[in-house]
C-alpha cells in the first residue's frame, strides 16, 4: 500500500507544482511532467487538453488571481488508478482562501495524469 500511497502523493505534488508555476517555461516543464501529452482538466469553467491548453488555463488564473498560489488541503485519497484531494487558492498578502475545490484525477501507467476532473467547492462572487 504504502507504493501506491506514494504515487498519488507524488502526481498531486506534481500537479500543484504545475498550478503554482507562474514563469511560463517552468509551467510548460512542470505540466509536461505532471500531464501526459494528450492529458485533460475539465471542470464547470473550462474544459482543456494537451500541454499548451492546460499551461494557458494556467496561466489565466494567475492572470485572474495575481499573488495568489495552490496549496493542498487534507490528504490524499487513492485506489487503482484514481485519487482525490482538495485544495485553496491562497493570497499571499493576506492568506485568505477565496476559493476551494476537490479534484479527481486518472494516472497512467508511469504516475502521469490522464485526466482531472474539478470541482470549485467555494468561488467568490463575480469570479
Amino acid at each position: 500500500m504504502p507504493a501506491n500511497t506514494d504515487r498519488y502523493e507524488n502526481a498531486v505534488a506534481r500537479y500543484f507544482d504545475a498550478w503554482n508555476a507562474r514563469e511560463a517555461g517552468t509551467r510548460a516543464k512542470a505540466v509536461a511532467a505532471a500531464w501526459t501529452a494528450d492529458g485533460t482538466y475539465t471542470d464547470p469553467l473550462t474544459d482543456a487538453g494537451g500541454h499548451e491548453q492546460l499551461a494557458a488555463v494556467i496561466a489565466g488564473v494567475h492572470e485572474q488571481f495575481p499573488g495568489f498560489f495552490f496549496r493542498p488541503v487534507g490528504t490524499v485519497d487513492g485506489h487503482h488508478d484514481t485519487a482525490r484531494f482538495s485544495w485553496e487558492l491562497v493570497s499571499e498578502a493576506d492568506g485568505s482562501a477565496p476559493v476551494a475545490g476537490s479534484d479527481v484525477i486518472t494516472l497512467t501507467e508511469d504516475g502521469r495524469i490522464k485526466a482531472v476532473l474539478g470541482f470549485l467547492d467555494r468561488v467568490p462572487a463575480g469570479a
